[in-house]
């Protein structure tokens, strides 16, 4: 399909015509894959790696683009696969920031999430929102997949999210935008790209910028983003942002890019802004801006509680699940709805406190329900990286076997201990089973389950 007529007049407008038409022939030319590797994970992942992400330590360019779904180390959560110009955010966060409180405006489908998630680590917290059910889902699946423990799902409007007034360390918009920045991987954006979504699209994103800087602290880091090219979505937001708030913005640690990256720095006002164009960096289209807010900057108020939805454990419960997990001194446990949770303690009130204010819908890690004093595991607790496997039989299963678990086929019981199995392929895991004598449970959640044939 080809580029949007008035998208290639406007770019011209924009670029002047040599550089408009660079960026259109890259726009028709062959896409890169890229994958983020999870910290403690992804090293043990066999994938065609052609090279680094200059600018991000964990990001891998990969020589083709495999079958994903057929790789059982990609369901272990050992990577994720996000398009490499999007990854630079990790570097627009402050410096120090393990057990840094971030908010993940926009969240699904969790690339970010999961990024901000490794950085700030396990005393830190990332809230993940998205308003749309549907998409919050699959954010909610990254989320446990990833493992760590330390992101809180909510679901919501942005003004939704910012109850949790001036309570943020991070506030990252990866605004909804028009997409232009897509059209080399995916023809329905260019089938739905037109001026008219151009300028809702900004609207949106200035309403949405409001609320992430009230939701954003005194001193704290503001990242905006979007995968689009045009000035009305990237600097003209910024622009109609500071025209609200300038006294109250200064600008963030400079941020170093190197000219071989290809990445076409500026500045509007106190943002620095960073454009990835397909010609120039490899990557798709992206822009991202970061500031600050003034430390002078009067902090809101939370507003008091609406609800209570997570309730405390009773000692025995406790006792029962510190077993499941190799660091039970730093977790705390609670019930929301039937099912047990465990956080990290450095931000366990933090969750509790957010709960009753936004509609969470995952938070820690859910670990499962107890049958007389016996854990019946969620799939979330497989893909916890705190796990103690001391508390579970491991059956480890070769490649067929392992897709076998994965498409929630039948599986040979010899494989499997009598009782509770995690399982794992290549020491990844992939789920839980339970073997009753001749016969092994699949625990493998039904959703989540391989469809497509080899």
């Amino acid at each position: 399909m080809q580029l949007p007529p008035r998208f290639v007049e406007r770019i011209r407008a924009q670029l002047g015509e040599q550089e408009a038409a660079q960026l259109c022939e890259a726009l028709e030319g062959e896409q890169p894959t890229s994958v983020r590797l999870h910290p403690l994970r992804g090293e043990r992942c066999a994938l065609p790696v052609a090279g680094q992400i200059p600018w991000c330590a964990a990001g891998r360019y990969l020589t083709d683009r495999p079958s994903f779904t057929l790789d059982a180390a990609f369901h272990a959560g050992a990577y994720y696969v996000q398009e490499a110009s999007s990854q630079f955010v990790g570097r627009l966060m402050p410096k120090a920031c393990a057990g840094l409180r971030v908010l993940d405006m926009c969240a699904a489908p969790g690339g970010k999430t999961t990024l901000y998630a490794s950085m700030v680590g396990t005393t830190g917290l990332v809230v993940a929102n998205e308003i749309d059910r549907k998409r919050v889902q699959v954010l909610a699946d990254n989320v446990r997949k990833w493992g760590l423990g330390n992101v809180a799902v909510t679901c919501g409007d942005a003004e939704t999210a910012a109850r949790m007034e001036s309570w943020y360390d991070v506030v990252a918009v990866d605004a909804p935008c028009s997409g232009e920045g897509m059209f080399r991987k995916d023809d329905e954006a260019r089938k739905e790209w037109s001026e008219q979504n151009v300028r809702l699209c900004a609207e949106r994103q200035d309403e949405i910028l409001g609320h992430a800087w009230r939701a954003l602290r005194a001193g704290g880091t503001l990242i905006y983003s979007t995968c689009t090219f045009n000035r009305e979505e990237d600097e003209g937001s910024l622009e109609r942002f500071l025209e609200r708030f300038a006294e109250e913005v200064e600008a963030s640690e400079e941020v170093a890019v190197e000219p071989a990256w290809g990445i076409v720095t500026g500045r509007v006002g106190a943002f620095q802004t960073f454009r990835f164009m397909p010609h120039r960096a490899k990557g798709e289209g992206f822009f991202a801006a970061v500031a600050r807010k003034r430390d002078d900057v009067r902090n809101g108020r939370l507003p008091r509680a609406k609800r209570s939805v997570i309730a405390p454990v009773d000692k025995q419960t406790a006792t029962a699940l510190r077993r499941w997990v190799v660091a039970p001194e730093r977790m705390l446990f609670g019930q929301a709805g039937d099912c047990c949770y465990g956080w990290y303690s450095e931000q366990a009130e933090a969750v509790k406190r957010l709960s009753e204010l936004v509609p969470v819908i995952y938070s820690g890690v859910a670990m499962g329900q107890l049958f007389k004093g016996k854990l019946k595991p969620e799939q979330a607790l497989a893909h916890f990286v705190g796990l103690n496997r001391q508390a579970v039989a491991v059956a480890e299963l070769d490649k067929e076997e392992a897709l076998a678990f994965l498409r929630k086929q039948e599986l040979r019981a010899e494989r499997f201990a009598e009782g509770m199995n995690l399982v794992c392929f290549e020491d990844l895991p992939l789920g839980f089973a339970k073997r009753i004598g001749g016969r092994v449970n699949n625990l493998y959640p039904s959703v989540l389950r391989i469809l497509k044939n080899d």
